[in-house]
């Protein structure tokens, strides 16, 4: 039995779509704010309500939360780019550091008790040891993950607080998201993006000339670098896990998402070869700055405390929901192209 509304922060974007749809399908009430930067207005589920704007508009949340008697916020909106963030950090710090503090801020002031954050592997930096433990020391190498990690410091300061009495939250690190719906209806249509799946599918559809390996001397068993992929919807069930547990009265806790094995760059551009049947044009590059040579999760800890059951935890299936998808942008680009303003 679900209890309040759900506000969706950056529910247009990729991630935030996808658990749009799944909150509705086990009967939440969904309100979704979103300023549409990089979200699109058809990737919202029609039984969702869309609010054009930006999460860290004080004003525009609290009415939202007195009118829709919000219980929960599923915290979602933010930049995502490592390498922008190294060029241009201050954005960086305003759409995720200053427009979180805002909505936590209004969340408290308004009685919001269940928050949900949308974290990042990027806190753990160069990790010591792999598969890296929640408890592992927190230092992110670039502003992207400085950016997440300040959020999360600011979630554990004001649980502790006197004002945050009642409010509790989880903080799931995400590992690499890829994939797409199994029913190809929602999939990453970010303009521009730098996620390595969904590059390598639009250059196995045409989309792109050709794939960039970032460095081909690292200390990996191929010289390229090595991340644990989570497919969307495994990722998009985890934040029901949370909210779910929180509404049991759950404490306060942190936990990453990730499968727990990692595969390096060149495997999978061999599997995104074939999953499409295409071979696809490599080119190698240099490093960019901030990549960590390996991340990969350990990730017990979320199967245990939030029962969270992956389903599409194999690199074929990813690889292969993404080609599907990149190929219908293709066919059909018009919804790709429906930048809202």
């Amino acid at each position: 039995m679900t209890t309040g509304t759900v506000l969706v922060t950056g529910g247009a974007g990729y991630i935030g779509s996808h658990a749009v749809r799944q909150l509705l399908a086990a009967g939440y009430r969904v309100v979704v704010v979103d300023d549409l930067s990089t979200g699109y207005r058809w990737a919202v589920a029609p039984q969702a309500e869309l609010v054009v704007g930006n999460a860290g508009d004080q004003t525009l949340v609290g009415a939202l939360i007195e009118e829709h008697a919000v219980a929960a916020v599923v915290h979602f909106a933010g930049s995502i780019v490592v390498p922008e963030s190294v060029a241009d950090p201050l954005k960086y710090y305003g759409n995720n550091t200053a427009a979180s503090r805002n909505l936590i801020e209004v969340c408290v002031a308004k009685g919001v008790e269940r928050f949900v954050f949308s974290s990042t592997a990027a806190v753990y930096g160069i990790p010591e040891r792999l598969p890296v433990p929640e408890t592992a020391p927190t230092r992110p190498i670039n502003p992207y993950g400085r950016s997440k990690l300040i959020t999360e410091w600011m979630l554990e300061d004001v649980a502790a607080g006197p004002a945050g009495r009642g409010f509790r939250h989880v903080i799931l690190r995400y590992f690499n998201v890829a994939g797409a719906s199994l029913d190809g209806a929602l999939g990453q249509a970010t303009k521009a993006a730098t996620h390595l799946i969904k590059v390598a599918c639009e250059a196995a559809c045409g989309i792109r000339e050709k794939v960039t390996v970032f460095g081909t001397d690292y200390p990996t068993a191929d010289g390229t670098c090595v991340r644990d992929y989570i497919h969307v919807e495994d990722l998009a069930g985890a934040h029901l896990d949370a909210l779910r547990y929180l509404e049991q009265g759950g404490a306060s806790d942190t936990f990453n998402c990730g499968y727990g094995r990692g595969f390096s760059v060149r495997e999978v551009l061999r599997m995104v070869e074939k999953v499409s049947g295409v071979k696809l044009r490599i080119e190698d590059g240099p490093r960019r700055v901030g990549d960590a040579a390996q991340l990969v999760a350990e990730s017990s800890k979320i199967k245990r405390g939030l029962g969270w059951r992956p389903q599409h935890d194999e690199l074929e299936g990813i690889c292969s929901t993404a080609h599907r998808w990149e190929a219908k942008l293709r066919e059909s680009p018009g919804p790709r192209l429906q930048v809202s303003g």
